[in-house]
């Protein structure tokens, strides 16, 4: 039986009792109607935020804190996160709280509400031990001098067949390599994906599974998958190689900004991808500009590839990512959906659309589409604050294209735009 995190009702009262997660999710508790589980908006919770708690959940582990409430998130019957009574709401939310780990059996109380957390791990007969283990637990200082190894050459028989050549670029999770298929001479680029957590024959047979399925996508507008598999613990695989590098890179080097005749069709390519990949039943779920990718055609134009179809969920869903996506090794979410923080686990294909608005918004302006104060918490800014209007941003964006922009970014009370073709049909219009 897979991994899972349960929160059982023990008092309170609400529609559902249990709520069952069994692959990685965010959920957001409060009184506001895009909570779940959402708590009554009654006499007995009037002290409860909108949005009160975030609990991040990667079965089996899970993760809650406080978004800085007046009376605070009680865990076990000791108080978390909670603001000082002489700070308003929005002081509050200048300040990130600390995480706190779950436990099966620890129970949350939310002004008159329980809920017990279940864990249920797999069964010791799914887990090797010993020299099975592929990579123990690790920290972001392991992750980076295993790189700077590989990057040496002194792990490259980590990736047999490969050679690498130099690095491309690197995130979180791993680095991207120009690499020479032993094999073929071919270039490609390589990309390691370095767990945080032990690897079994479970998870790694989790992970290759769900990751095939990316490998059947064929578009012009997207980067093919030629290869993965996993080598001394560490996760790769193998993309065309793109030379015109990503487009966070270009607008790097186009100074912060591209204009509108030059972005625009770049990204109706990258609907054009998108459009492809939602028909297969593929969501992205972590479109962002650096794994939008540039080659250069014949006739000299740009052509944009959407890279990294499905390959985080994947991670995520073989329990290989670890607590870091709200964590504060996580980064931002400056290019996520609210929608996306509310409901994770059933990320629809809007989500990409709205990541797409963000990837353009940034092209267009230099700038993401919501306000990030330093030190006030991303994932809360996501839930609470609305995108800045473009041309508050970029006020010589034709005022048209602004407009679609707007739109596509718009989230209350549905999505601007719930398919990639509607988008790109309105950007096309304008």
């Amino acid at each position: 039986m897979a991994p899972s995190v349960t929160l059982t009702l023990v008092k309170g009262r609400l529609d559902h009792k249990e709520f069952v997660f069994d692959e990685r999710a965010t959920c957001v508790l409060g009184r506001s109607s895009d909570c779940s589980p959402r708590l009554p908006d009654d006499e007995h919770h009037r002290r409860i935020s909108r949005h009160h708690c975030l609990i991040d959940i990667n079965p089996p582990a899970a993760r809650i804190r406080d978004f800085g409430s007046l009376n605070g998130t009680y865990v076990n019957g000791r108080r978390i996160g909670k603001r000082e009574r002489h700070q308003t709401p929005e002081e509050a939310a200048l300040l990130t709280y600390p995480e706190h780990d779950l436990a099966d059996g620890d129970e949350i109380r939310l002004g008159d509400t329980v809920f017990r957390v279940g864990i249920h791990a797999p069964g010791t007969g799914e887990w090797p031990s010993g020299d099975e283990l592929s990579v123990p637990s690790l920290d972001p200082a392991d992750i980076a001098a295993l790189l700077q190894e590989i990057a040496r050459g002194e792990n490259a028989t980590l990736i047999p067949g490969y050679t690498i050549l130099r690095e491309l670029g690197r995130g979180g999770m791993g680095a991207v390599y120009l690499a020479r298929d032993d094999a073929t001479g071919a270039e490609v680029a390589l990309k390691l994906m370095l767990p945080r957590v032990a690897v079994n024959p479970t998870s790694r047979a989790r992970f290759l599974r769900e990751a095939e399925l990316t490998s059947m996508l064929r578009h012009p507008n997207i980067a093919a998958l030629h290869d993965l598999g996993s080598s001394g613990g560490v996760f790769y695989f193998t993309i065309e190689y793109c030379a015109r590098g990503s487009l966070d890179r270009l607008v790097s080097r186009r100074g912060g900004r591209l204009p509108a005749g030059e972005a625009v069709p770049l990204f109706l390519q990258v609907l054009d991808g998108l459009e492809h990949a939602h028909d297969q039943g593929v969501v992205h779920r972590d479109l962002s500009p650096s794994n939008i990718l540039l080659h250069e055609a014949d006739t000299g134009t740009l052509v944009a590839k959407v890279a990294d179809f499905g390959l985080a969920k994947a991670f995520d869903q073989a329990g290989l990512s670890g607590l870091t996506r709200t964590g504060a090794t996580a980064g931002k979410p400056v290019f996520m959906a609210r929608r996306q923080v509310i409901d994770f686990k059933n990320a629809a294909p809007a989500v990409d659309v709205w990541a797409a608005a963000a990837c353009l918004y940034h092209s267009l302006s230099g700038a993401v589409p919501r306000d990030f104060p330093p030190g006030k918490d991303p994932w809360r800014i996501v839930l609470q604050a609305p995108p800045v209007p473009l041309r508050e941003r970029a006020p010589d964006v034709p005022r048209a294209l602004a407009g679609v922009v707007d739109i596509a970014l718009r989230e209350k009370p549905t999505f601007g735009f719930t398919t990639a073709a509607q988008f790109r049909d309105a950007l096309l219009a304008c």
